[in-house]
């Protein structure tokens, strides 16, 4: 058995402050740099992806694994042209020189099912398509997908399976690699498809309310799980609400041994979503108020309130560099840790005054305009090197360039020089700062800091400062999604109607 493994991820955000080209997924914030075919399987082997549970499985099959490429940027604007042709080229010239090597009985690709190029609002089916126009309709494709995936008709038709991940935050995804890997084991000795059916749901759901550890989405998955017991697979992404194109939005697609199990399996659970719609609004508070209320909330507490800066998630399409809620901190005097402020200008500043100097920056702002003018003391350095500890990423490798902590007033601010969501504590670790010993931690996140956060929190908040990725995606200016589709749950309002 030979079983061509590669992969190409990235989340983007139509109305994010900075395109996403080649540059950034040679540095990639939390997971390793682009793969070329020689480097792949070592260089992933070890860490929490999902082409890394395909690399096991194939292990433990005893299937010789053809290396196509692998690539990861950190969320943000759309792919440009150049980057989404140069990582799909090397891809594909891949997975043509492996059918020209020895046959190939299966592919699996590593893809995220959100990103948006210049050319291709759904990039992920493009991509899709021309790996199937590459190895004919008889070499099975199986896929997993971030459950934020945009999964549209397109990516359903031309793979044999979509494995969506389960978890948010997604601590699953190596095991989804493997599961995915399992199914394409089976596909190859089936002979045959399985039978798929496809549907999308009519409104869109806020990122926030998509937390897998909390109702309504927990039940959901629950449900999920009981109605594919019957079925190959039930996958179902939350779709990812920023990206402005037909394919937006929830979708279901279901592998099953006949028509009639995908159909009703696919019906069920979408009537088990629906039946759900109203509990997934709110949860958010202004800025002023969730300092207010952590402020009260930790007094005594023995363990911090963790606030979450969702409008500037760096996994969500920000930049990491805003500064409404560090303002609004500084402005309540509230004693806190903040991590990551993505700023390379200020890291560098911090690194040339030195350990115990008194530095004034124009702190952030770089995407949005809106520094803060701020005097610190540099406390630590380090050159942003260190390994992720937590369930989402442990022993991912983090790169995150110089790197500082600087103590302005109440707070100490972790800088760093290129993004990532603050999801694991190492962020803070790494610079000598325990987050279960502050009174307040804030993270640039919106979901996944839940994973290793949570379980040391008295409580956790949910602030909506400044930011592009925005609570309530009904507010940004869509333009081209699909006629009919409903921005808010529980609202009865459709775009362009």
């Amino acid at each position: 058995m030979r079983i061509a493994i590669g992969g190409f991820l990235h989340e983007s955000h139509s109305f994010a402050p900075r395109a996403t080209g080649w540059e950034d997924f040679l540095k990639p914030g939390g997971l390793p740099p682009l793969l070329h075919r020689d480097e792949l399987v070592e260089g992933l082997r070890t860490t929490s992806a999902c082409a890394a549970g395909a690399i096991a499985a194939c292990d433990a099959a005893g299937a010789t694994i053809a290396p196509l490429a692998w690539a990861f940027a950190n969320p943000a604007g759309p792919v440009t042209r150049a980057a989404f042709e140069r990582l799909s080229a090397l891809i594909l010239a891949a997975l043509s020189d492996a059918l020209d090597e020895a046959p190939l009985d299966g592919v699996f690709l590593d893809l995220h099912g959100a990103m948006v190029s210049d050319d291709f609002p759904d990039a992920e089916g493009e991509l899709l398509r021309r790996a199937r126009a590459v190895v004919g309709p008889d070499i099975p494709i199986a896929v997993t997908l971030d459950p934020h995936a945009n999964m549209t008709r397109l990516m359903a038709e031309c793979a044999d399976v979509l494995v969506p991940y389960r978890t948010y935050p997604h601590v699953d995804m190596r095991a989804v690699g493997r599961r995915a890997t399992e199914l394409l084991l089976a596909r190859i000795r089936r002979g045959a498809p399985w039978a798929m059916a496809f549907r999308e749901l009519d409104f869109l759901i806020p990122i926030t309310s998509q937390c897998t550890m909390v109702e309504p989405m927990s039940g959901v998955m629950e449900a999920r799980a009981r109605l594919e017991a019957g079925v190959v697979e039930l996958g179902y992404c939350f779709g990812f609400p920023y990206a402005d194109f037909a394919g937006c939005g929830q979708a279901i697609a279901c592998w099953a041994e006949t028509q009639e199990a995908a159909e009703e399996a696919a019906d069920a659970l979408a009537r088990e979503i629906t039946s759900r719609e109203a509990d997934f609004t709110g949860g958010v508070m202004e800025a002023d108020a969730a300092v207010a209320e952590a402020l009260r909330l930790s007094d005594g507490a023995g363990k911090p309130v963790i606030i979450a800066d969702t409008q500037d998630n760096p996994g969500g399409g920000g930049h990491g560099d805003t500064t409404g809620l560090l303002a609004e901190l500084l402005r309540q005097g509230a004693p806190a840790a903040l991590a990551p402020m993505n700023d390379a200008e200020a890291a560098a500043a911090c690194h040339a005054a030195g350990e115990g100097a008194t530095v004034t920056l124009d702190l952030g702002g770089k995407s949005d305009g809106v520094p803060l003018r701020v005097t610190g003391v540099v406390e630590r350095l380090s050159d942003g090197r260190f390994t992720l500890e937590g369930p989402m990423g442990a022993g991912n490798p983090a790169n995150l360039g110089l790197t500082a902590l600087l103590r302005v007033g109440s707070v100490r601010v972790v800088i760093v020089s290129r993004k990532m969501q603050a999801h694991d504590q190492a962020v803070f670790r790494h610079l000598g700062v325990e987050p279960a010993a502050e009174r307040i931690v804030a993270v640039k996140s919106s979901v996944h800091f839940r994973a290793h956060f949570q379980p040391i929190a008295a409580a956790v908040l949910v602030a909506a400062a400044p930011g592009p990725v925005v609570a309530d995606p009904a507010t940004l200016p869509f333009t081209a999604l699909r006629p009919g589709l409903r921005l808010r749950p529980g609202d009865n309002r459709r775009f362009g109607g």
